[in-house]
């Protein structure tokens, strides 16, 4: 027998904001091989479905990819809906090129089904665009971040380039984040905005300048944050300095 693998989004954790392919794969799965960052009521989706956990999260015990492909493979050959459930979309910090590349040397079949990404989520969370006329016309998506083993990636040149970057996984790394885009130019003055568990009840947003996103970053949980940097933020950022002022004054007048 020889399944289908199907790498689907799950989003940036809302349930409704799968599609509605991934849905009715969910309902249809023989097997769910999920992220750590995949919701409950998500899973939940696949009803008649095996589950097994296969997250990775920074600084925690983690499935080893290798495993994780053969894994994928080795059901493929015993089910006909093979699904592995991804945080965010697929094919966006999702590792899923290796398992493409798995799967197609074992020639098992497989398809995308795309999700929402955390840096459209974020977005929609702040109200800001990652694009504005005659502000932002280029945006990049970049991790700080490297598995043991691989080389340091430039990821600094790229924010550096672009009107408005999307920086994931980084807020562990506030400190060298700054430090080193500051040093490459970018202004300690930029905004900057921090959306931790976006589209989630426990959302958190918290908006400052780039010298600030040591401190920023330490006002969040634990959940799963992105960074965005740029001169979109700059109106989000103004308001909120506004609103704080017209708050200290009135406190001051009732004293």
């Amino acid at each position: 027998m020889s399944g289908k693998v199907y790498l689907v989004g799950a989003g940036p954790g809302a349930t409704d904001l799968l599609t509605l392919r991934a849905a009715s794969l969910l309902g249809r799965a023989d097997v769910v091989f999920y992220d750590a960052l995949v919701a409950p009521q998500t899973l939940a989706l696949a009803a008649h479905a095996t589950k097994i956990a296969v997250g990775k999260r920074s600084g925690r015990y983690s499935t080893a990819q290798k495993f994780i492909n053969k894994r994928l493979v080795d059901a493929a050959r015993r089910h006909a809906v093979v699904v592995r459930l991804k945080g965010g979309d697929p094919m966006l910090f999702g590792r899923a090129q290796e398992e493409i590349d798995a799967l197609t040397a074992a020639g098992i079949e497989f398809e995308v089904v795309p999700g929402v990404t955390a840096a459209c989520a974020a977005s929609a969370e702040l109200g800001v665009s990652l694009t504005r006329r005659g502000v932002a016309r280029t945006v990049s998506f970049v991790t700080p971040r490297a598995a043991n083993g691989e080389p340091e990636n430039d990821w600094a040149k790229s924010v550096t380039a672009a009107d408005t970057a999307i920086i994931y996984m980084g807020a562990g790394l506030s400190d060298t984040i700054c430090a080193t885009l500051v040093a490459r130019g970018r202004a300690g003055s930029t905004p900057v905005a921090v959306v931790e568990d976006a589209t989630l009840p426990a959302k958190r947003i918290v908006l400052g300048r780039l010298c600030e996103l040591p401190r920023i970053a330490r006002e969040i949980g634990s959940g799963p944050a992105v960074i965005i940097l740029g001169e979109v933020l700059r109106q989000a950022l103004e308001t909120q300095i506004s609103r704080e002022k017209r708050i200290l004054r009135r406190c001051a007048n009732q004293e």
